[in-house]
């Protein structure tokens, strides 16, 4: 209920900041405040005012935000209007679930976001987010399934906004790799044994947890060669760790390869060199 009430509270709070009277327009004076907060209201009730329109939204440029356990991210949402007067302000907020029953809420650092004109009718405004997995974040939350609170404001008081933009963008768990081979050195033609864990951040622990039955590539390089190879996959086991073995044949780099999930990133491990004599 809290977040749902927040998410109703900030979808006002943007249709307010995205009708921001523009400098160059401020010295028309206090007169023209009725007229840009009836406006404002007609938008809080659900429509959009005028000729603006919201032609794209960016939320970290296309890529996924990946956020660990401790450590805090910023990423940005860029949102990009039209208007024939030109657009003088926009800002964004980024929401899991419906808007009317979120579970999740990601809100900008400061809500004026900060707008490049491109042309005298087109301006990207760009907020910035801070991603705190402390209190921000749970487990249930990584994925694509976030949206986008959009609102653009021009300069002649018109302003558009779009409730449920499809983020472009995952949230997804931070993941750790390793990879240990032993014995080392080893004779050529004894039994190697190649050991590591993948494990990824838990949002509702604060710590990193084993990620289990994941395919993992474990990799060879020849010393001396330009390129790795996938010698086999195999499945980490039920806390994450990773084992198999192979004949020593000659010196080079052992690492496994993790192609990632919706929910969690691609990683490779520190390659572990074994000398073979």
């Amino acid at each position: 209920m809290r977040i749902r009430a927040t998410v109703a509270a900030l979808s006002g709070t943007l249709a307010l900041s995205a009708l921001v009277v523009p400098a160059a327009q401020a010295a028309d004076g206090p007169s023209s405040t009725p007229r840009l907060a009836a406006k404002a209201v007609q938008a809080v009730e659900g429509a959009n005012v005028g000729d603006t329109e919201i032609t794209k939204v960016s939320v970290n440029g296309g890529k996924n935000i990946v956020v660990g356990t401790s450590n805090k991210v910023q990423f940005s949402v860029a949102v990009t209007a039209t208007d024939p007067s030109g657009i003088g302000a926009g800002s964004a907020f980024l929401y899991h679930g419906d808007i009317d029953a979120a579970d999740g809420l990601l809100t900008p650092d400061d809500y004026n976001g900060t707008c490049k004109v491109i042309n005298t009718t087109t301006s990207t405004c760009t907020v910035t987010i801070t991603v705190d997995p402390v209190g921000d974040l749970y487990n249930h939350l990584a994925g694509s399934g976030w949206k986008v609170y959009a609102a653009a404001g021009a300069n002649d008081g018109d302003r558009a906004e779009v409730e449920a933009y499809k983020s472009n963008a995952s949230l997804q768990r931070n993941a750790r790799l390793t990879t240990n081979a032993s014995p080392e050195p080893i004779k050529k033609g004894k039994t190697l044994t190649v050991t590591g864990a993948l494990t990824r951040a838990n949002w509702d622990t604060l710590k990193y947890a084993g990620y289990t039955q994941q395919p993992v590539k474990l990799q060879y390089k020849k010393k001396g060669a330009a390129s790795y190879s996938t010698l086999k996959t195999i499945t980490s086991d039920s806390k994450g760790n990773l084992k198999t073995t192979l004949t020593a044949s000659a010196d080079g780099y052992y690492r496994y390869v993790f192609a990632g999930t919706s929910t969690t990133p691609a990683v490779t491990s520190t390659s572990d060199f074994v000398d073979v004599n």
